[in-house]
């Protein structure tokens, strides 16, 4: 994306057992020209993932439609309603990440193990990018100060009090 890019949003999904499929959905999707929402534009955001135990598929890994990002939704949402495009489930290994585009529709999966899934997604976006549609977690100030200043100017996160 170049290198001006910065990571703006962060979060982890927990699921536990006997959670559900979630319905396909994507993330963050709000056109940059509200006039044209289906103009094919190059990437200005992407979404890494990685989880901090094996995602197994008994752990309900995430599932994504490939291909998806550059449909019309309801064209997508059809597709992948129809099996004319099957969803892909994502293992992963620890040290393993998932680069996706978060326009990409995806869904969680059920954990049907006793073990908690956590899964990890930054949002890195271009820095003139700027999205307030989700309430981000600040970082503690204690760690905010632990950074480098190279480490720093790569995000944008509100900065909270205390350590």
């Amino acid at each position: 994306m170049d290198e001006s890019v910065v990571a703006d949003q962060w979060g982890c999904d927990v699921p536990l057992r006997g959670s559900q499929n979630q319905e396909a959905h994507v993330d963050y999707q709000r056109p940059l020209f509200a006039e044209a929402p289906d103009l094919p534009l190059p990437p200005y955001m992407l979404v890494v993932s990685f989880g901090l135990i094996c995602i197994s598929p008994a752990h309900g890994p995430i599932e994504i439609a490939p291909g998806t990002h550059r449909m019309r939704r309801e064209e997508a949402l059809r597709a992948v309603k129809s099996g004319e495009i099957e969803m892909q489930a994502v293992p992963l290994e620890i040290g393993d990440m998932l680069i996706r585009h978060p326009w990409a529709l995806h869904r969680g999966t059920p954990n049907t193990t006793d073990t908690p899934r956590a899964l990890v997604t930054v949002r890195y976006v271009r820095r003139w990018y700027a999205d307030a549609s989700r309430e981000v977690n600040a970082i503690p100030l204690g760690v905010w100060q632990s950074l480098t200043p190279e480490q720093q100017s790569l995000m944008r996160f509100p900065i909270g009090e205390g350590r």
